[in-house]
């Protein structure tokens, strides 16, 4: 049978065929849609023979529910799973509190610039470089009882200077119950 006789039959099954995909989908609007899709695959099919086209066309109807249901499956878990990743608004910081930390960073960066150039390398080395003690030592040619007092004193000018700022000092006193964790690294 020709495509043209095929898209004879299309028509007059296409209540049917209607029926079908709205039974098989679940909603009328998604079975048009679907039967919108089958109308253009039909041009798309070859010129050979077809023995039972309305047989053929429900096949056809029943294969494009199925790819439809996992596509939809397949698209609701991806966009469950992008939702589940995404920070929940009261994980994110209110413009206040950005606010209040960029005050805080800048003075934290000034008390840095002030220090002595050993002790803000010391403190560089350790809180953003990650680096042990020891190691700490060992490049400024000091003990690492030398490198403790450096990091005390920088950790309380750091305090200092929050509190004449009127900041809170919560931050410093992290980062100073921190420091011995890394004592004999």
């Amino acid at each position: 049978m020709s495509d043209g006789g095929l898209k004879a039959v299309f028509l007059a099954q296409r209540s049917m065929l209607l029926r079908l995909l709205a039974a098989r989908l679940g909603s009328r609007d998604d079975a048009e849609d679907a039967l919108q899709d089958m109308w253009l695959r039909i041009d798309q099919l070859a010129e050979q023979p077809i023995a039972q086209p309305a047989a053929f066309l429900y096949r056809v109807a029943a294969n494009l529910a199925t790819d439809r249901r996992i596509a939809a499956s397949r698209r609701g878990a991806r966009d469950a799973g992008w939702v589940e990743i995404q920070p929940r608004a009261e994980d994110l910081p209110d413009a206040e509190r950005v606010a209040v930390a960029r005050s805080e960073w800048e003075t934290v960066e000034a008390a840095i610039a002030e220090m002595p150039e050993r002790m803000a390398t010391a403190l560089r080395m350790f809180r953003l470089e990650e680096r042990p003690q020891r190691a700490i030592a060992d490049q400024l040619g000091i003990s690492v009882s030398g490198v403790e007092k450096l990091l005390q004193r920088a950790y309380k000018k750091i305090q200092e200077r929050l509190e004449s700022a009127g900041g809170d000092s919560a931050p410093v006193r992290r980062l100073d119950s921190e420091r011995g964790s890394d004592r004999a690294g």
